[in-house]
């Protein structure tokens, strides 16, 4: 026995040639397992599939016994039976990326695969990136046009005539900044004048009045007059309105609160503080006939206001707007004190024609012109 186990190892000892790993899925069959090398062939513009099937047709050399001596009782495992293939120059090209798709994929998996690394390690470590922070958007601001500088009221009433050239008669209009804030009660700028020489437009009056006093109106020429009928009918008149004042007599405010949302937005809706809730209807009507203008400051501090047309002469314009300058004199809040009239009160005082540009008017200029005005009213 022992013999036996000395001879095997002898004939164990040379070096074994190379054996192809392509067995038989069977294991269990007693049939001789016959080693197969596969020669490399020339690339061939065939198919690789063809490459395969002639290198397995390939001549195989007859098996060693002293092979069947060390091998197990129930033979060897089948490997995968594509593993140990010979490949081919085209095949081993194109492994190795040397075109087509795979070699287009290959540097982008290793850019991925380096930057998964470098995740990790900044990962580990605890380094954080830094956020790319945008920049902010550069604004453009427009180059600003030179102020007009302040000139003086008849210089910048022949500019706004000059610059008047609609197909229609423009009116006179005049911007006027207050410092005031709107938001304090005690600083409300209100007030309504009688302009010397009128709007030079037709004004519409309307009378909510009956009676006796409804006869004055319409002797007076106010153009619409009635009681409740004339309230029902603008409550439901859809929003219409044939006038541009309203008067009413005391006993009818109380009535008016129906159509107060129609004439509050529009200006309309008679106030004792501007004269048009009176018991001389006769005399508010010829008033507003007249020229009488209702002012008041806006959400932005400023007093609008329209003084005549354009084809006014110049004088006409200018007592115009004394009268009007003397009106925002006497309606200035009692809280501002300051040691002149104007003093942070007017900040700026423009004149404009409806589609003109504006000119800018001095202060001495325009004090000059409501002296003027409240004398004339003097004498």
């Amino acid at each position: 026995m022992a013999h036996l186990v000395r001879l095997r190892r002898l004939l164990l000892r040379p070096s074994y040639p190379q054996i192809s790993r392509t067995f038989s899925s069977s294991s269990s069959s007693s049939a001789p397992i016959k080693p197969v090398s596969y020669p490399v062939k020339p690339e061939d513009p065939s198919s690789p599939n063809e490459d395969d099937d002639a290198a397995a047709a390939s001549t195989s050399t007859a098996p060693s016994p002293r092979l069947l001596l060390g091998l197990p009782r129930g033979g060897l495992r089948a490997p995968n039976p594509g593993h140990g293939r010979a490949r081919t120059r085209g095949q081993a090209r194109r492994g190795r990326g040397g075109g087509g798709e795979g070699g287009e994929e290959e540097p982008l998996q290793r850019e991925a695969r380096r930057i998964q690394s470098d995740a990790r390690v900044r990962s580990f470590f605890g380094f954080q990136e830094e956020e790319e922070k945008a920049p902010y958007p550069t604004l453009i601001r427009p180059e600003k046009k030179p102020q007009k500088a302040p000139m003086d009221l008849m210089e910048a009433i022949r500019e706004v005539k000059a610059n008047a050239k609609r197909n229609f008669i423009e009116t006179l209009e005049a911007h006027v900044v207050l410092g005031v804030d709107p938001r304090r009660g005690d600083q409300m700028v209100r007030g309504a004048l009688t302009l010397p020489h009128g709007t030079g437009k037709t004004v519409r009056v309307a009378v909510f009045a009956e009676g006796v006093a409804a006869d004055e109106a319409r002797a007076a020429g106010a153009d619409v007059v009635g009681g409740d009928e004339l309230i029902e009918e603008i409550r439901t008149g859809g929003g219409k309105l044939n006038f541009d004042k309203c008067i009413a007599t005391p006993m009818y405010m109380p009535r008016l609160s129906k159509i107060a949302r129609i004439l509050g937005p529009r200006g309309l809706m008679p106030n004792p503080k501007l004269g048009s809730v009176t018991s001389d209807v006769s005399g508010a009507v010829k008033q507003a006939k007249c020229g009488r203008i209702d002012f008041k400051i806006d959400k932005t501090a400023i007093v609008h206001a329209g003084l005549g047309k354009v084809n006014f002469s110049e004088e006409y314009l200018r007592e115009n707007i004394g009268a009007f300058v003397h009106a925002l004199l006497l309606a200035k809040p009692v809280g501002l004190k300051k040691t002149s009239k104007y003093a942070g009160y007017v900040k700026n005082f423009t004149l404009c024609s409806t589609m003109g540009p504006g000119f800018p008017v001095s202060i001495q200029s325009l004090s000059v012109a409501a002296d003027h005005y409240n004398t004339l009213q003097v004498k």
